[in-house]
């Protein structure tokens, strides 16, 4: 039996990779958490606390733990949660035991272009750098756009109520562009059966990637308006907008500007519009793991967005 750690596995994506995993005979799961191990025992699996700061130390808890491989879902998006998965890099390559990582990239390849940089992109290339001087087999998985944000709160997911471009509580959308650019979306419990899947791979490639379904956003605000019975506010960001790191704020991205800061939250999601206007939200058939592994069948667009009907 192979010991599997996932980083970060107390929640948001993590959590479905752990949820899924447990059920495989072939893998035991430890979850690596910064917080001390649930008294209550409502972890789905034995959390080890881990301080990232200290790479000798979870190194060894590697160790003590038999961890073959690793999978992140830490936050790349502040420089605490880098500092912690390039912590762990080191770790895992002073471990004894620990062969594999898979990092987390959750996206979708980082554009070379200046205009489409992110201080995300620049966490995610800190740790392929650091990656790439181990020798560690490791791994990074893109999955275009993760899809839970068009069914929650109704379609089970651990990764919360937010908005990006179509905002379904509030009936409304702020589409880059014409809205005809196609995008890879993948719910984040498809996401866990890839991850499952490829732990299973001899081989990883450096960039391995797999997608949901592909829409347009135009096709989902079609959608929604058919499921929801009601006709979106629709508003259309031009690329120079875009290129400003700006966007027309949805109703739903104002209860993130406590935690994110508006001008933040903007530059993150106009970045998002310029990677589709651009065609690179859309990850290709060939070569992916959809291709690989015909056998998972993936929850579509419209099944996602299907959950508000009624609501």
């Amino acid at each position: 039996m192979l010991t599997v750690a996932i980083a970060g596995g107390t929640g948001h994506l993590g959590l479905a990779f752990v949820e899924l995993l447990i059920q495989n005979p072939k893998y035991r799961v430890v979850i690596l958490s910064r917080k001390a191990p649930d008294s209550e025992g409502r972890a789905p699996a034995p959390v080890a606390q881990v301080d990232y700061a200290d790479i000798e130390a979870t190194a060894r808890l590697l160790e003590s733990n038999a961890v073959h491989t690793i999978v992140s879902a830490l936050d790349l998006k502040t420089a605490e949660g880098s500092a912690a998965e390039s912590n762990l890099v080191a770790a895992s390559a002073k471990s004894g035991t620990t062969r594999r990582f898979m990092a987390s990239d959750w996206a979708v390849p980082i554009s070379p272009d200046p205009a489409l940089h992110t201080p995300q992109n620049t966490h995610r290339l800190k740790t392929t750098s650091s990656l790439s001087k181990t020798d560690l087999e490791w791994t990074c998985l893109h999955v275009g756009q993760i899809a839970d944000y068009l069914g929650t709160p109704h379609l089970p997911s651990h990764m919360g109520v937010y908005a990006l471009q179509v905002d379904m509580p509030h009936a409304t959308a702020a589409i880059p562009g014409s809205g005809d650019d196609l995008i890879s979306f993948t719910y984040s419990r498809d996401i866990a059966r890839f991850v499952e899947a490829a732990l299973g791979l001899e081989r990883w490639e450096r960039e391995m990637w797999c997608y949901g379904d592909v829409r347009s956003l135009g096709e989902v605000v079609g959608l929604a308006e058919g499921v929801r019975g009601v006709k979106f506010t629709v508003t259309h960001d031009s690329v120079e907008m875009l290129e400003q790191g700006k966007m027309t704020e949805l109703p739903s991205h104002r209860k993130l500007y406590p935690i994110v800061g508006k001008e933040a939250l903007q530059k993150r999601i106009s970045t998002f519009g310029l990677y589709t206007v651009k065609g690179l939200l859309h990850l290709p058939k060939e070569g992916s793991l959809n291709s690989l592994f015909l056998h998972i069948k993936t929850m579509t667009v419209p099944e996602i967005v299907g959950f508000w009907k009624g609501k």
